[in-house]
């Protein structure tokens, strides 16, 4: 641990979904006073049967709220504006309606914003001060940045990208700036905010070179910041390392044996595992499922669904000789989202069984998740648990919230609203999925976070206080007495189109955990180390007990330095 350092702890006021605690040692205990039930396989909630949009793009923000939109030339949504809100301009005229809703996840109250230009096909980045900036899209929003706060709403910047981006990634990086790279037919890439001493745009051949005549497979690049400072870029079956601050390529990696796409339109999905405290310079990537190459195609122009691909690989691009190893899920699926939990794990949901990412070409939906453990034995990692009652095909999304759980919204795989007559209807209802730390026999060893600090510097000594209700014989069962303690900051996604940008899980160094009171505790804590390991910015803090996560703090990761 760091050498300690004065610092301030904000009382949190927390309200948990599920009963939320926050644990250490030793606790008391009580004899057990009924047996464990059979494995919980997590549970569905509709949260919303309606959102009034179909949430193609996904963002949490600080202060527990979550941004969702379409598009705007799908027609009128089914949620009004405001009464004094202006009325967006579309070819029929005066577009009334919002095509962007913030959720209020400690109400659960849905506020609409107008959008003035369209953010289909988007990307976006959370920004250091916490506003998410949102690039791109379709026709009049292109080449548009936009700027979102709850408090602003949207916030345009007509023309400030220096190319159309539409199936675009962005990412944060060290110094807190965002490179905005790719996008169909951009085989480049750009910052933001500027950088006026540059070139506004840089050349990316590895784009240029994975690009597939008519079906691209190469949009949505997955992208993940490595604990140096460089990128991992994955386009269609293979990836490269680059410096983005040199602007140049560094080493190719490997391409995935098997030769299956796994970006747009054969839609995988991708997270960057968590990085330890014990050796945070390495990393791994882990890439799932996708479609056959030439099965966008037969989609397309035969109306031939082939089945989906059920391989995940994963690779270190951080050691020597990285190599990819394969892993097969118990599921085949495409355009799956894949999310970080506070465990450490990755739930892959949504999508399909067969077909590709596009209009009306997905069929057979997955509407069971799996769970990934990444440390568990090879042939133990994945667990299938409980179905949705609702599909969720092309254009869906799943995020991590506050509380722990998984937000699950959209699929429209039609060219505007459809809610009859259709194989898949336009979807608008949003859901919660609580994975199997959710179960409530753990609630007893279930912590709940009372005081964390607002912000921290890197490699800084700083705590946090939580307590842990007394432990039922449910929870002693859990592993309540042993007192393992961990906590994860957990960086928010955009996501959309199957990849959650800049998410990111990274577990804290924790030290001497103290009793302060019956059931309070406090644990030492070191922030990450540097900004390669973990971007300025908002994190959500879980402390992790026997297993079991609290519901968040938002701790700000501050700057080295003025953000550019």
């Amino acid at each position: 641990m760091p050498k300690p350092r004065p610092f301030i702890l904000i009382l949190i006021a927390t309200t948990c979904i599920a009963n939320a605690g926050a644990g250490d040692v030793p606790l008391p205990q009580e004899p057990a006073q009924e047996a464990q039930p059979a494995s919980f396989p997590g549970e569905w909630q509709l949260l919303h049967a309606s959102i009034g949009v179909s949430a193609m793009h996904m963002q949490l923000l600080p202060g527990d709220f979550v941004l969702m939109f379409d598009r705007t030339d799908m027609g009128p949504s089914n949620i009004s504006l405001a009464a004094m809100a202006p009325c967006a301009p579309t070819a029929d005229g005066a577009d009334c309606t919002a095509h962007s809703v913030l959720l209020d996840l400690r109400s659960n109250v849905l506020h609409p914003y107008p959008l003035a230009t369209n953010p289909w096909c988007s990307s976006g980045a959370l920004l250091p001060n916490g506003t998410l900036l949102q690039t791109g899209g379709f026709s009049n929003g292109d080449r548009v940045a936009r700027l979102f706060s709850p408090a602003t709403g949207w916030v345009e910047l007509p023309s400030f990208l220096a190319a159309r981006r539409w199936y675009a990634t962005d990412m944060i990086l060290p110094d807190g700036r965002v490179i905005v790279l790719g996008g169909r037919r951009q085989f480049n890439f750009e910052f933001f905010p500027h950088d006026d001493a540059a070139p506004a745009l840089t050349f990316f051949p590895f784009l240029d070179e994975t690009t597939e005549l008519d079906a691209e497979d190469n949009l949505y690049p997955f992208l993940h910041l490595l604990p140096d400072g460089t990128v991992f870029v994955f386009a269609n079956d293979r990836a490269v390392v680059f410096d983005p601050y040199n602007r140049a390529p560094l080493r190719r990696l490997p391409a995935i044996p098997g030769g299956v796409p796994r970006n747009y339109p054969s839609s995988g999905s991708s997270v960057l595992l968590p990085l330890s405290p014990d050796a945070p310079e390495h990393a791994e990537v882990l890439v799932c499922g996708g479609a056959p190459r030439g099965a966008y195609h037969l989609a397309l122009r035969n109306a031939t669904f082939v089945p989906a691909d059920r391989t995940c690989a994963r690779i270190a691009p951080t050691d020597r000789d990285p190599a990819w190893a394969i892993e097969e899920m118990p599921l085949a699926r495409v355009m799956g989202d894949m999310v970080l939990l506070p465990t450490g794990d990755v739930l892959i949901v949504n999508g399909a069984a067969a077909g590709t990412a596009g209009w009306e070409l997905g069929r057979e939906p997955v509407t069971r998740p799996v769970l990934y453990r990444p440390d568990a034995q090879l042939g133990a990692r994945f667990e299938a648990l409980a179905a949705s009652a609702i599909p969720r095909m092309y254009h869906s999304s799943a995020t991590l919230d506050t509380y722990g759980r998984v937000l699950v919204g959209g699929s429209n795989p039609h060219v505007g609203y459809v809610f009859a007559n259709a194989t898949y209807p336009t979807e608008l209802s949003l859901e919660a999925f609580l994975p199997p730390y959710l179960d409530a026999w753990l609630d007893g060893a279930r912590p709940r976070v009372l005081a964390a600090p607002g912000e921290v510097g890197y490699g800084e000594a700083t705590a946090v206080r939580f307590e842990v209700t007394a432990p039922s014989g449910a929870a002693a069962a859990a592993g309540v007495a042993a007192g393992e303690v961990r906590v994860a900051a957990v960086a928010p996604a955009f996501v959309t189109h199957s990849f959650g940008m800049n998410q990111r899980v990274v577990e804290l160094a924790v030290g001497r955990v103290a009793q302060l009171d019956v059931g309070v505790y406090e644990a030492e804590v070191a922030a990450p180390p540097t900004p390669g390991v973990a971007p300025p910015g908002y994190y959500m803090w879980f402390v992790v007990h026997a297993g079991v996560p609290s519901c968040a703090a938002w701790v700000r990761m501050r700057p080295l330095g003025p953000v550019p």
